[in-house]
């Protein structure tokens, strides 16, 4: 996707956002509010979860539950980033785990349970989601809508500010990504096509090796050259939003976390964050970086004290967190690990 698609993407989330002050307000009972941009940006992140904090090759903290560094991660003590002025500016690396986006998944369409809204006037009520039906002709089948949001916390609290160790430019809370205006979120014929690369994993060796994926995940470790596998989650393709035999919304919408960040970077919409190349800024990498990211519950029941990895079994860390037929559509807290160039100057050519 050029980008002249992502501006395009970034006006329709607008145009639906602007319409909003014309909708009224919803009366589907599944469509539920969060406390998140009240004291919940206090309470239910895992703010241990920064750490450890890594300066010149120097581990500061990080003995929590949440808290471990990619394998992948820059080894370097110093380095150097182009200024504005077109000088090589001196650095010393510094990384860290920043969080970095938000996802909701909503079984009704138009429901933004961050921004306490919802769209349903606006936005078209009939392909509605489900955690699971079983009838003659689906089958067994789940089907979320997601937004996909910029949520820069540590941005908007003036921590780490230098534009190096700034990725992508996000200063403040910003819908990024609306799924009921992505056709092939709802279609896996359309999702196929977008991502052909998805038939040469349509085997039973390729399914065989994402055992070992599975494996590698509870110790946090995922393989990232098994792009098409998701841990214990199950199996990223197709890379839209129906889940074939689900078992719970934690472990569906998981599997769909993983697929919307894997679909994202396919796109060129999501950066790599990690690694000696990303020093200066974020750099596109159209396969997913599994070890880069790790994750925290926020709602409906916080993972306020750790985070996991990506396909990290809900068995270790969704016990107790999940209310079925109360709430049940869950919002996660992106954490990306960030290696950048702590320069003096702030500003990045």
């Amino acid at each position: 996707m050029n980008l002249k698609c992502v501006h395009c993407m970034h006006f329709a989330a607008w145009l639906v956002l602007s319409l909003s002050a014309l909708a009224p307000q919803s009366s589907d009972a599944r469509c539920e509010k969060s406390d998140l941009l009240s004291s919940g940006i206090i309470t239910d992140i895992c703010w241990d979860c920064v750490l450890p904090i890594v300066v010149a090759q120097v581990r500061l903290g990080g003995i929590s539950g949440g808290s471990w560094i990619p394998e992948n991660s820059s080894g370097k003590y110093l380095c150097t980033c182009p200024s504005a002025e077109g000088f090589n500016m001196p650095g010393i690396v510094t990384s860290f785990w920043e969080p970095a986006r938000l996802i909701e998944f909503e079984t009704s369409p138009g429901c933004l349970s961050v921004l306490n809204i919802s769209l349903d006037s606006a936005v078209d009520p009939v392909n509605r989601g489900t955690h699971g039906r079983r009838d003659d002709s689906a089958g067994d089948t789940a089907f979320f809508h997601y937004h996909y949001y910029a949520f820069p916390i540590l941005e908007m609290l003036s921590l780490f500010t230098g534009s190096m160790c700034n990725s992508d430019g996000y200063h403040d809370l910003d819908l990024m990504y609306f799924s009921e205006l992505d056709p092939t979120w709802n279609d896996d014929t359309l999702a196929f096509f977008v991502n052909p690369e998805s038939v040469l994993t349509a085997n039973p060796a390729a399914a065989a090796a994402c055992m070992a994926d599975a494996a590698s995940s509870q110790f946090r470790r995922p393989y990232d050259s098994l792009f098409w596998c998701a841990g214990s989650w199950g199996f990223l393709y197709p890379l839209s939003g129906y889940v074939n035999h689900p078992s719970g919304a934690l472990k569906t919408t998981s599997l769909l976390t993983a697929r919307v960040i894997a679909s994202l970077h396919r796109r060129g919409l999501a950066y790599r964050t990690v690694g000696n190349d990303a020093l200066c800024r974020g750099k596109i990498d159209t396969v997913l970086p599994k070890t880069q990211y790790k994750f925290s519950l926020l709602r409906p029941v916080p993972e306020a004290q750790s985070a996991h990895g990506m396909g990290e079994s809900t068995l270790r860390w969704g016990f107790g967190k999940s209310i079925p037929g109360a709430a049940e559509n869950p919002v996660y807290l992106i954490w990306r690990w960030r290696d950048c160039c702590n320069t003096l100057n702030l500003s990045v050519k």
